[in-house]
């Protein structure tokens, strides 16, 4: 399946926004849909700071978005940023790019390769080694 294209504000720059028609077919993208309360957001998202800090792969782009409509509110959103990530984060509309991904579950993580086809879709209950796997089988192409 092809990634749909979306464009949405960051949550902690105002005015600014991020198109992922940007890097798409240039970079293996990876996508981790996320609220601040939920205890397997906070079980994964460490791990991808972790990998975000130490990777320097400048082939892939790793972004988090918030659901918004399922978030506690947009302070909660970004005293969470504030605290724990240094990767993008952006602000969906709602739910409508989770929902546009096909989200089901909270974190959804999202592997789109250079050609931008969705290889990957790991739900919450997914090991961070499946995703590490599934980046790194394309990041070696």
């Amino acid at each position: 399946m092809k990634a749909p294209i979306f464009e949405l504000p960051y949550l902690d720059k105002q005015n600014q926004s991020y198109n992922l028609k940007d890097v798409l077919g240039k970079k293996v993208i990876l996508l981790t849909f996320w609220v601040s309360w939920c205890p397997d957001c906070a079980r994964d998202l460490p791990k991808k700071e972790q990998f975000y800090k130490t990777s320097h792969n400048d082939d892939l782009e790793m972004v988090t978005i918030n659901v918004t409509d399922r978030e506690h509110g947009e302070d909660e959103a970004l005293k969470y940023q504030d605290q724990f990530l240094t990767q993008p984060v952006l602000k969906d509309r709602g739910r409508e790019v989770f929902d546009l991904y096909e989200g089901a579950s909270l974190p959804t993580t999202i592997v789109i390769n250079r050609e931008g086809e969705i290889i990957g879709r790991f739900g919450d209950k997914a090991e961070f080694v499946e995703i590490i796997h599934a980046i790194s089988g394309e990041l070696s192409k």
